[in-house]
């Protein structure tokens, strides 16, 4: 039967007639639908949010960087339906899964969104199915999680339905690759899987990169984002040697950049943010210990990195006490830009978070301002800044805080006027020196 499920799916791709459902329409699963639309496919787009639902079927703009003429004119085809009616998944001959994968407090990964989902799928499953999982996580979690659940009725990987995982590669914000140009990882449970999520994904991007199985596939995006916070993690460390030595670290790092070979430039921060590279590293640090193997290089780095946003408070209370004569204990300040990146409205483990968490803590009275975060939504780590609302940046307001504390370099702030204006500036991005502005009283940090 498989041959055949196999051969009648894989036309059906070919053909686009095949009815793609994506389950979870946040920064991943939005832009992926968006683009199975645009390729000319049917798409159900699943979501547990009846207002995001709503929000999308009405074509409003969800996310800051899909504009709603985008949308609009993906719901105009008559081929992107947005529900929350789980039932409709038995519609689908592909169902992709772009749900959460967050860490408990405890650092543990947190796999509740995906097992929920699996269940959600294994309701209405039927033979010929292919279900690609893309959320990050450690490596064998599509056969050890997913696929039990999905056989508990009966039906069995590789005979009546496809099981197969491709990493989300999305890059929030970025103008120069998009999720149709990023070259798609594919790894399937068995060759027949393997060959109809490659068929699948050929379709939607201009590159797909197959690999030998779901373990490779989980493997490559931990790979990926690791290589990251380690970097990251050792330019943060340097700051912090060079910064005691009176080395600037961002003079350092232009001027290594220029190597044309055996170096590429990370750039240190406030910490780290986003839901890939504060997360990534935790799961294969948690997997690792099920084969009794102790990955203290990658939990190095993450104790690094999670460290930063103390050592920058305590760098704004130096600055304050240096420069402005007084505490951090009932200073007015104002972190400048809280998304984790910039140019974004995303604030996922954002480090800027923390940051406010930590000045409030010890007595500082914080506010924001973020031209893309009008006002902070719930979180789970961050309970007390819910709700919490960006304050306008004007002359007169700058003159109310006793410091600024720059989190994040949106293109949209006018530092001009902060540097003019700021009493103590105290820059984790360096953009202040990029910009070509010098004011008094800044400080790196």
């Amino acid at each position: 039967m498989s041959e055949s499920a196999a051969a009648l799916l894989e036309a059906r791709i070919d053909q686009k007639r095949a009815c793609i459902g994506v389950i979870g329409l946040g920064y991943v699963g939005l832009p992926l639908a968006l683009v199975a639309v645009e390729a000319g496919f049917e798409v159900i787009g699943f979501d547990i949010n009846p207002g995001r639902v709503e929000a999308i079927a009405a074509g409003r703009q969800v996310i800051r960087y899909i504009p709603a003429e985008r949308m609009g004119a993906a719901l105009e085809t008559g081929r992107f339906l947005v529900t929350a009616d789980f039932t409709r998944l038995g519609d689908c001959d592909a169902v992709l899964i772009c749900v959460p994968t967050p860490l408990t407090r405890q650092r543990e990964p947190d796999l509740s969104f995906v097992e929920r989902t699996a269940r959600d799928i294994a309701r209405t499953l039927r033979p010929g199915q292919l279900v690609v999982l893309e959320s990050t996580t450690w490596p064998g979690t599509t056969v050890e999680l997913v696929k039990p659940i999905l056989e508990e009725r009966g039906l069995m990987s590789g005979r009546d339905f496809f099981l197969a995982f491709s990493p989300e590669r999305e890059d929030p914000g970025n103008v120069r690759y998009s999720t149709a140009t990023i070259p798609k990882v594919v790894g399937g449970d068995g060759a027949a899987a393997g060959r109809l999520a490659e068929s699948l994904y050929r379709a939607l991007v201009t590159e797909v990169v197959p690999v030998s199985s779901t373990q490779a596939a989980e493997a490559v995006k931990l790979t990926e984002n690791i290589f990251r916070a380690v970097n990251i993690a050792l330019v943060n460390e340097l700051k912090t040697v060079y910064g005691a030595m009176g080395i600037d670290i961002w003079e350092v790092i232009e001027a290594a950049g220029t190597k044309p070979f055996g170096f590429m430039p990370f750039y240190p921060g406030p910490g780290l943010g986003g839901h890939c590279i504060p997360i990534d590293p935790f799961y294969l640090t948690w997997k690792a210990r099920e084969f009794d193997i102790e990955t203290r290089f990658i939990e190095l780095a993450g104790q690094i990195n999670t460290r930063m946003p103390y050592l920058v408070v305590d760098r704004l209370a130096e600055a304050l006490d240096t420069v402005a004569g007084r505490g951090l204990n009932g200073a007015r300040i104002l972190v400048l830009g809280v998304a984790y990146k910039k140019n974004i409205d995303d604030v996922r483990e954002s480090p800027a978070l923390k940051l406010m968490e930590l000045i409030d803590e010890r007595g500082g009275l914080c506010e924001f301002h973020d031209p893309h975060v009008a006002a902070l939504p719930p979180t789970r780590r961050h309970p007390r800044l819910s709700g919490k609302a960006s304050v306008p940046l004007t002359k007169e307001g700058l003159a109310g805080f006793d410091a600024v504390l720059v989190a994040t370099d949106h293109d949209e702030v006018d530092y001009a006027l902060v540097a003019a204006h700021a009493r103590v500036l105290v820059d984790t991005r360096n953009v202040f020196v990029r910009l070509g502005l010098a004011p008094e009283g800044l400080v790196k940090a």
